[in-house]
């Protein structure tokens, strides 16, 4: 939104309409790719009569960025309250406004929240609740662990156990479901699944290092599928004698041929893979139902001999209780069970080709979870109660009359078989021994192994088509930038054709190790990983109670969803504990790598609104401490004006204050509020931004008032929050005091007197070259906003955008209107300017270097409460300081300088504060030389009232008339304060000229005595051809302590 400007005393107003009858006509928006976006009718007929304000409206809540790079708006606060002249009888406002892009990539958003709402019947995919989530969990949830594992899991828990395995996972999986579910309908879900939940949530840092690893892993998964299905074929071939080379090279050349062909599939398109999708479930729940039918089929006698029978209630009772064996353990056992329940972010992970995220996600996933984990459970227990744990195989093997029914294979005794003899040697049949007993158990194998064959291919074509998307979310938000090129999509659906490649390189390259026997536990741990992290996004949101956390999906609970993360985290260890370092190693790596690198991101996440929480907490616990001595820090109101606009000043405060104590870089605006206001704010989030990027730890402030002095009382007293609030104003020195004006002088020293008043420590540095480098800065960014206007006009005069290449790009020489006519505005400056604004701006970066080997000389003359000696020392701890070391002078009294020093050195050892050297000066009350008074004199002239050589009715006229002028009287009082300035001047100019920096005790001048311009000479002689000069007066309240 354009902001309002004042001209001659009047608003220039957006709103103003040339209609005189009718209300505003509001046309529609005119987006891009002929995509629109419908735009609320006039008001009138709501209020019954036109006015500015609109009603609500969901456009006006939509990002910022938009794919058209544009919004729609509503009126600012400004245009509703602000006076101006209705025109012509009419009102109208902007519907839409272009985006200003400035300090961005130049790209608009496209998050969802702020994209054109898709045209279904432009071609696009997307996908219901059905075939988007349920159908994908299902089949990723059903693996090759149906058919080829799970008959083993019971064998060795039981179906006691057994079910405890299934319900643990399913726990896991479901609290899961429901933390899932209350993030992604907790607002508008977009595209990348799980990372983009977990980093909106708890932000870049812990989104940017779990969506690498989830990408990743669920590439990787591909691999692991595929090798499963291989591994199936082969056996087939070994089976029919028709291996090609060897086992381990049969399965590589056949899963790479699959992963070539599941790679077709997917980039294809979203509709053929989900079509794929379709068949393969088909099949699988052909195969499922398959087993069921075995079961109720009557078995043959060699069937039985292989220990499978027909529902048998002593085969049931018998498989009850555990046995494990060949080391297996409840844990073990459940490690292997796990990773099939992994596949619940199967719909999620393709959130931004789904119609409906926020319903679809819960409604799904939860669904898929309760009907895999049923089916899991029907299976066992099936199995359980027709096939026993150990059989021979041989039809032989049977009873005998007479034979006593006992040890391990009871009930295949009391049916007629004798399985005794496999407690003595290893038998190949039974629940334990052989993996195909569902082939076995079924009513017609081949289906068995059609359904491993979809299990494995559902689940691999399931983690080919997730990876590339999660890793795609993740290039777009940029947060590894060198990542950046994946992030680009082709085609209707904004396929990741990049991501595809990258994924089948890394399935490739893994189905060629072939062993993924310890890498399988790896991925469990990143799937894992992930899950915790969505559970303790759900506790952290709810538990930092931000408004803006309002999910509609109700049925959680944010201690549910923290035990879930504590359960993660433990079934991590229990699957593979060093695989679980590992991931947390990585994991943390990723962490601290996207936290150094600081992305330009800002999601409103959890971790923002718990870190607020704790700011006010500790605020508040803070306050009801009493001050100590001890505890004293400086907290600094730096006056800077704008936060580059004095960066010595800042720099100096930011040495003082580093990590460890308050500093706010302070703006006055002078002049009318109405005209300094739209200034004002537009700076704020300006400067701070630019404190955070340079590394000063500052916070910017500023208030429009009509004088300097106003605004600097307003900060004094109104800034911080309770016990965080400044004790010490920093300010520069006047240098142009001489020609300022008498209201710019009084305005200066008042608020000198102001911060006196609020007992606040006061510090005025000055520097030989000045401090404001605010011309400098304006003709720099003057030079910049020049430059965005060209390159503007230029990609406006291109075809296609600006992005023509080769024989198709345009001559950039018409662009440069743009540049000549701002910089014929700001021509460059003379040589004798241009050097002094080269050495203002070599002396404005001092603070920022490293301090060469010298001293910090403090002249403490007077005490103050020990802040002109604490300041000082604070600075020989910093690191661009250590090399300067501290020397202190104090005034003497002739004949008494040894024992001086000594009671001066015995104080600062007690205030454990090292120095190398002490000196007591004992001429300073000698009086200045002549010619440094007369130098003082002409100083003063132009402001002095020479009244004494008046009558006096001439002299009461000239002090009514120049109440601001220094009188003789005042110079005759204050002689004697006024020639110690003076003196200590040349004290300093041959004792300190060479130091790095000299601190010295500020004179105080009393209200209502000392005149303003008599006391800014006095400050200016006092500091006059010298080092950097900070003059320094505490409050006259203790900051340092001997005591412990």
């Amino acid at each position: 939104m354009e902001r309002l400007r004042s001209v001659g005393g009047e608003h220039d107003n957006l709103g103003f309409d040339s209609t005189l009858d009718e209300p505003p006509v509001y046309q529609e928006t005119d987006f891009s790719d002929a995509d629109h976006r419908a735009v609320r009718p006039s008001v009138v007929s709501a209020f019954g009569h036109d006015t500015l304000d609109r009603v609500p409206n969901i456009d006006f809540y939509r990002n910022a960025g938009s794919v058209s790079g544009h919004r729609a708006v509503r009126p600012s606060l400004q245009e509703l309250h602000d006076v101006f002249q209705k025109q012509n009888g009419g009102i109208s406002v902007p519907d839409t406004v272009n985006d200003d892009d400035e300090g961005s990539d130049g790209t608009p958003s496209d998050d969802l929240e702020s994209a054109i709402p898709t045209d279904t019947k432009g071609g696009t995919i997307k996908f219901g609740w059905i075939r988007g989530v349920l159908v994908r969990c299902m089949l990723n949830i059903w693996g090759v662990m149906l058919f080829i594992r799970l008959s083993w899991i019971f064998g060795h828990s039981g179906w006691g156990l057994g079910i405890v395995v299934i319900v643990l996972s399913c726990v896991v999986t479901t609290i899961t479901g429901l933390s899932m579910s209350a993030i992604c309908t907790n607002g508008v879900v977009r595209g990348g699944g799980a990372y983009y939940m977990i980093s909106r949530s708890l932000g870049p840092e812990f989104g940017g290092s779990i969506g690498l690893i989830f990408a990743l892993a669920n590439a990787v998964a591909v691999a692991l599928y595929v090798v499963g299905f291989a591994e199936t074929v082969v056996e087939l071939l070994l089976d029919n004698d028709l291996i090609m080379v060897s086992v381990v090279n049969d399965i590589r050349i056949v899963g790479c041929i699959t992963v070539v062909l599941l790679l077709a599939i997917s980039v294809a398109g979203m509709e053929w893979e989900a079509k794929a999708q379709i068949v393969l479930l088909v099949i699988l729940l052909v195969a499922i139902v398959n087993v069921f039918v075995g079961t109720f089929i009557p078995v043959t006698d060699q069937k039985k001999a292989e220990g499978i029978f027909n529902y048998q209630a002593n085969i049931f009772l018998e498989n009850f209780t555990p046995d494990f064996r060949d080391g297996e353990t409840f844990f073990s056992v459940f490690a292997i069970f796990f990773p099939a329940a992994t596949g619940i972010l199967a719909g999620a992970n393709i959130s931004g080709d789904l119609r409906d995220p926020q319903g679809a996600i819960p409604k799904g996933t939860l669904l898929a979870i309760l009907i895999t984990g049923f089916t899991y459970l029907a299976v066992g227990l099936s199995v359980s109660a027709t096939v026993v744990r150990n059989a021979t195989g041989n039809i032989s093997d049977i009873i005998t009359a007479g034979m006593v029914c006992n040890g391990s294979s009871v009930a295949a005794c009391e049916l007629g078989y004798d399985f005794s003899s496999c407690a003595v040697e290893k038998c190949k049949f039974g629940l334990i021994n052989n993996n195909q007993v569902m082939t076995m158990v079924s009513g017609f194998g081949p289906l068995i192994i059609a359904g491993t064959f979809s299990a494995t291919l559902s689940s691999a074509l399931a983690s080919l088509v997730s990876a590339p998307k999660v890793f795609q979310a993740l290039c777009k938000d940029n947060i590894y930038k060198i990542l950046h090129y994946f992030a680009k999509g082709y085609g209707k659906n904004n396929e990741p054709i990049r991501g595809y490649v990258l994924t089948f390189i890394i399935s490739v390259g893994f189905i060629l190790v072939g062993d993924l026997n310890i890498i399988a536990p790896i991925i469990s741990n990143f799937f894992l990983a992930s899950y915790a992290l969505i559970n303790f996004s759900c506790f952290h949101a709810s538990y930092a109670m931000s408004p803006g956390w309002r999910p509609a999906y109700k049925f959680y609970n944010m201690w549910l969803s923290l035990a879930g993360a504590v359960l993660c985290c433990v079934v991590m260890f229990v699957i593979n504990w060093w695989a679980a370092l590992l991931t947390y190693g990585i994991e943390i790596l990723l962490y601290i790598y996207v936290k150094v690198k600081k992305p330009d991101v800002n999601w409103g996440s959890s971790t923002q609104a718990v870190t607020f929480v704790s700011s006010v907490s500790n605020a508040l616990s803070l306050s009801g401490v009493e001050d100590h001595v001890k505890n004293f820090r400086p907290q600094i109101l730096a006056m800077t004006g704008s936060a580059r606009s004095r960066p010595a000043l800042l720099d100096l405060a930011h040495s003082l204050t580093k990590n460890y104590g308050l500093c706010i870089a302070c703006q006055v605006f002078e002049g009318p509020r109405s005209e300094t206001l739209e200034e004002m704010n537009a700076g704020m989030e300006k400067n701070q931004l630019w404190l955070r990027k340079t590394e000063r730890k500052a916070f910017y402030a500023a208030v429009a008032c009509n004088s300097f002095r106003e605004g600097a009382e307003s900060l004094l007293q109104a800034s911080g929050l309770g016990r965080m609030k400044p004790n010490t104003l920093l300010i520069g020195f006047q240098r142009n005091w001489r020609t300022a004006g008498t209201e710019a002088v009084q305005s200066y020293v008042g608020v000198l007197h102001d911060a006196f008043d609020f007992e606040y420590g006061t510090l005025i540095l000055r520097m030989k070259q000045g401090l404001d480098v605010s011309h400098i800065v304006e003709a720099e960014e003057e030079m910049l906003k020049a430059a965005r206007e060209q390159q503007a006009l230029d990609k406006e005069m291109m075809p296609n955008g600006g992005k023509a290449k080769g024989l198709f790009r345009k001559s950039k020489k018409s662009s440069k209107q743009v540049l000549t006519t701002r910089v014929s505005v700001c021509d460059p400056p003379p040589q004798h300017v241009a050097k002094m604004n080269e050495r203002l701006l070599e002396a404005s970066s001092q603070f920022q270097k490293k301090q060469p080997k010298g001293t910090i000389d403090v002249w403490w003359l007077f005490d103050d409460g020990g802040l002109t000696l604490l300041l000082p020392y604070i600075l020989t701890t910093r690191k661009k300081w250590k090399d300067s070391k501290l020397r202190i002078f104090v005034a003497g009294q002739p004949g008494r300088c040894e024992q001086d020093k000594q009671e001066m050195k015995l104080l600062v050892e007690k205030f454990r504060i090292n120095c190398t050297d002490i000196n007591v000066v004992d001429n300073i009350n000698v009086p200045p030389s002549a010619d440094s008074y007369k130098k003082f004199e002409d100083m003063i002239e132009p402001f002095c009232l020479h009244e004494a050589s008046k009558d006096t009715a001439q002299a009461g006229a000239m002090r009514k008339e120049h109440p601001w002028k220094i009188t003789d009287e005042e110079l005759s009082t204050f002689e004697e304060k006024t020639n110690l300035q003076v003196r200590l001047n040349e004290v300093l100019q041959e004792h300190s000229k060479s130091a790095n920096m000299i601190i010295v005790s500020m004179p105080i001048a009393r209200k209502g005595s000392v005149s303003d311009f008599l006391y800014m000479a006095w400050l200016d002689v006092l500091t006059k051809d010298l080092p950097p000069t900070l003059l320094i007066r505490g409050n006259h309240k203790s900051v340092l302590t001997f005591y412990s």
